[in-house]
């Protein structure tokens, strides 16, 4: 049967939704509660709505409309949210920028997302100011203190300009599917792509995790030093925090020793953090006894040996639910939830509402189910929490968007309702002809008891096509054996998964969001090729 059209069922309705309703509504819930430990100061909920209204009369009357993309580089300070959340209530679109990037690279991005303007944090004007006026975008600063005078002429003060602005009253409605975020990608495989989240993905995402994976409660005080540029970051410690009514602390720039300083000085009770800080805590606890009192920890981002889950645990007396996902997935699809006992080495099961299943990695062209549980497998998802595609590249996203699921580019098994990731397919190496899978040897270099932290990667080699190196950072005081350490993994893998090239190193190379850059040890220690005789 043919139905007549109809706009009730052919138009999109008249819901509305806004990210920014999750800071505007604790604002009157829990207006006296602190919202943000920052540097010694305490700002409660009211107050920091009250600041982002006047943030947003500012860039009102600086034209940010409906739609407007609002281009910002900020640090883990309060100006992050005061930003954040004034744009969202003005229905403009956030385009957070990665804190590490160079001129080059922020000009890329200010001018791929179209920027309508450009928030820069004063400490890094440096890279951000000829970035901007190479993409010709007006940029306006924050904590510039009024008596230092700008490196470049005279540069407006959003605090300044929002003292004298009139506060915005209430938010601008949006959609549901409305555009929120445009996250760019860390470009790993050619340039950043800037990933579009809806108000929908973000919020859902909220409430799924509050209501079926973490106890997330109005007392709580959530460390804070994931980066918030990265949907880490701003999902699973900002919004989680700020919609329950919890406090976060901030830190600027990850330090284990000053994090377990301030997580003692506030109390700290949830601990969300990457892999590369859970090793860094274990090494803080080595030199002070002193613990907060935390009820339990998350990781993401990377997989986390259990090795370190289990000394984590027994250090700080929490337990760590890991958990998993992708800028896409905004970000969470699995997590280990406070509901079951905790799986080590897994991910656990999906987040309310999305669909995971297990694909054949070599049909790129159509997603193929696997059905058998125990077989590997490309990760696939689908669900409420999926991006509306790569800004600009319909190509790139119907790439990625295969049959209504997104293909991950990870390889794990879906056994039981539990999702188990076992590596990236680019990160795979293949030795005679064996598939090495860098997570799993980690997990067992992890166990030495001199290994602070490895990271695991495949070098060209002309006989066997790829070779097996580990880069290991060893604990602070001691010293690794490299044919030890062979030896070591040698008797507890099989024979051609085990490294045979061992760098030690002071520092493993971290990208802002604390993933370990595995590109940057394969371009260090891929031999040069030899020069070609006269």
């Amino acid at each position: 049967m043919t139905h007549r059209p109809d706009p009730a069922i052919d138009d999109p309705g008249f819901a509305t939704l806004s990210v920014a309703s999750i800071l505007a509504e604790s604002a009157w819930r829990h207006a006296d509660r602190p919202a943000l430990h920052f540097a010694g100061t305490t700002t409660t909920y009211a107050d920091l709505w009250d600041q982002a209204r006047a943030y947003a009369g500012a860039l009102r009357d600086r034209g940010i409309r409906p739609g407007s993309r609002v281009a910002m580089i900020v640090p883990n300070v309060p100006d992050f949210a005061r930003v954040y959340y004034a744009a969202l209530a003005l229905g403009a679109v956030v385009v957070p920028v990665h804190l590490l990037f160079k001129a080059q690279e922020i000009a890329y991005v200010l001018r791929d997302a179209e920027a309508d303007l450009f928030v820069v944090a004063a400490p890094l004007l440096g890279e951000a100011l000829p970035a901007a006026m190479a993409a010709g975008i007006p940029v306006v600063t924050v904590l510039l203190p009024p008596d230092t005078p700008p490196p470049a002429g005279d540069l407006p003060r959003l605090e300044a300009e929002a003292a004298v602005a009139e506060p915005i009253a209430r938010l601008t409605p949006t959609r549901p599917t409305d555009p929120a975020t445009i996250l760019y990608t860390s470009g790993t495989t050619g340039t950043p792509k800037g990933a579009v989240g809806s108000h929908l993905a973000l919020v859902e995402q909220v409430h799924c995790t509050l209501i079926d994976s973490f106890d997330v409660r109005a007392a709580d005080v959530v460390f804070g030093g994931l980066p918030l540029f990265h949907t880490f970051g701003q999902t699973a410690v900002m919004n989680v925090a700020f919609r329950a009514g919890a406090s976060i602390i901030l830190l600027p720039r990850f330090d284990a020793d000053d994090a377990l300083q301030l997580m003692m000085a506030h109390g700290a009770t949830v601990f969300t953090a990457v892999p590369t800080m859970y090793v860094g805590m274990l090494e803080a606890a080595r030199r002070v006894d002193a613990r907060p009192p935390l009820r339990y920890a998350v990781s993401g981002g990377a997989a986390l040996p259990v090795a370190v889950l289990e000394a984590f645990r027994d250090a700080f007396g929490a337990d760590v639910h890991e958990g998993y996902g992708l800028t896409e997935t905004a970000p969470i699809v699995s997590s280990n939830t406070l509901a079951e006992p905790i799986r080590p080495g897994t991910v656990g099961r999906a987040l309310w509402g999305v669909d995971i299943a297990i694909a054949d990695p070599e049909h790129e062209e159509a997603v193929l189910l696997l059905d058998d549980p125990d077989t590997l497998g490309e990760v696939v998802v689908r669900g409420h929490n999926l991006f509306k595609g790569y800004l600009g590249r319909p190509d790139a996203t119907a790439a990625t968007v295969v049959d209504g699921w997104f293909r991950t580019g990870d390889l794990g098994k879906y056994a039981e309702g539990v999702l188990t990731i076992v590596d990236r397919k680019k990160d795979m190496i293949v030795r005679s002809g064996y598939n090495v899978y860098p997570t799993e040897v980690e997990a067992v270099i992890a166990r030495h008891p001199g290994v602070a932290v490895a990271a695991v990667f495949g070098v060209h080699d002309e006989l066997r096509g790829q070779e097996v190196h580990v880069a290991v950072v060893p604990h602070d005081g001691q010293s690794i054996d490299a044919a030890e350490l062979i030896a070591f993994t040698r008797d507890r893998i099989a024979a051609y998964k085990y490294p045979r090239v061992v760098h030690v190193v002071a520092a493993l190379p971290l990208g802002g969001s604390g993933k370990v850059l595995k590109r940057e040890l394969v371009a260090q220690f891929t031999p040069a090729p030899a020069a070609a005789a006269e």
